[in-house]
């Protein structure tokens, strides 16, 4: 199959747009068209060399794919000509993680754009049993705007349900765009009243029209008087900090450091975001309040339906966080996320 994608050759030098020949999907595989493929902060990671995938170079980028299955091996003919979200976080399916449910934490686990080619091209092969359909959207429904379920929505999903949060619980969310705005639609949409702190003003408008009903800006606050305006905010509310549920989003080191100092009594966090930087943290504060601590990787396949229905039935928002963009611009693209440009998530689209 001829097709072209953009490859990372080098590391901090621009992806390059070149043709490839795919192989016929062998056992297990489908061949994908692809719609549509968000840019997300890993991609930046692996470009600009601060993190290496595990593939070796050269490799596509790109994790965030919907697209149409136009071939696949005999044994998965079923999916051809339907209409496919890929998921980020790809497990092997067979394995004890698997078997236990944990299929996002699946030590054999394939990632589109960083063990495998990713959707930063017109197509691209990848394993069938992991396939989410999208056949059931509602009429009309813009299947691309779904790229960004691949990571970002079904990640938010995951903390969410890593946390336990039950409704008339407390989610406190520090980092409102991205993944913590779709924690924050989640949480509501779950029945938990919502908190989010951020340095960015708008962030915070924004998603106090989508289910934040206490928003903090915390720029130049100090992590405890950040603590104590949120108790004063949500002290009507009455809930017991036994179902406090903190998820940090932002992926900084003072975020970090501030979710942790909202840690309470038997309360639960959840580390959402990634940073390569260290913080310091007194863990005893864990043993004193009797507190629990989830880390939160990926979302696995089967609970991409909830997701779907979640997004379906209106009850979560994907407009107020996305921008289309032609895959030409990937480069310039890249450029702007280094330099911190964008306000919203990319979507990009290849040319014919």
């Amino acid at each position: 199959m001829d097709s072209s994608g953009y490859f990372l050759d080098t590391p901090g030098e621009p992806l390059q747009h070149r043709s490839l020949v795919l192989p016929d999907p062998g056992n297990g595989e489908v061949l994908v068209e692809v719609r549509a493929c968000g840019l997300c902060h890993t991609d930046l990671s692996f470009a600009d060399g601060s993190v290496a995938p595990r593939h070796a170079l050269p490799l596509i980028l790109g994790h965030e794919i919907t697209g149409r299955v136009v071939d696949a091996a005999n044994d998965a003919r079923d999916w051809v000509g339907r209409s496919v979200l890929i998921p980020a976080v790809l497990p092997c399916g067979a394995c004890e993680f698997c078997r236990a449910g944990r299929g996002n934490a699946c030590p054999d686990q394939k990632m589109p754009g960083n063990d495998l080619n990713g959707g930063f091209a017109q197509h691209l092969l990848v394993p069938a049993a992991a396939l989410v359909s999208l056949e059931d959207a509602p009429d009309g429904f813009n299947l691309d705007d779904l790229a960004v379920v691949a990571d970002a929505v079904s990640t938010a999903y995951q903390a969410v349900l890593r946390s336990g949060l039950e409704a008339g619980d407390l989610a406190i969310v520090i980092g409102a765009g991205g993944v913590g705005g779709f924690v924050i639609q989640i949480a509501r949409a779950l029945g938990a009243r919502v908190a989010a702190c951020d340095i960015d003003t708008q962030r915070l408008e924004v998603v106090s029209e989508l289910g934040a009903e206490v928003t903090l800006a915390v720029a130049g606050m100090e992590p405890r008087a950040v603590r104590k305006s949120l108790r004063q905010a949500t002290a009507e509310w009455g809930i017991p900090s036994l179902k406090l549920r903190i998820f940090e989003c932002s992926g900084s080191a003072p975020g970090q450091l501030l979710a942790f100092t909202l840690i309470d009594r038997a309360s639960t966090y959840v580390q959402v975001g990634f940073t390569p930087e260290k913080v310091p943290l007194r863990l005893s504060n864990l043993m004193a309040y009797d507190a629990t601590v989830h880390g939160t990787w990926g979302c696995p396949p089967e609970a991409y339906p909830a997701v779907l229905d979640l997004i379906y039935r209106g009850e979560m928002k994907l407009a107020p966080f996305i921008e289309h963009a032609p895959m030409s611009s990937l480069n310039s693209l890249l450029d702007d996320m280094a330099h911190h440009r964008l306000s919203k998530r990319m979507i990009l689209h290849p040319e014919s």
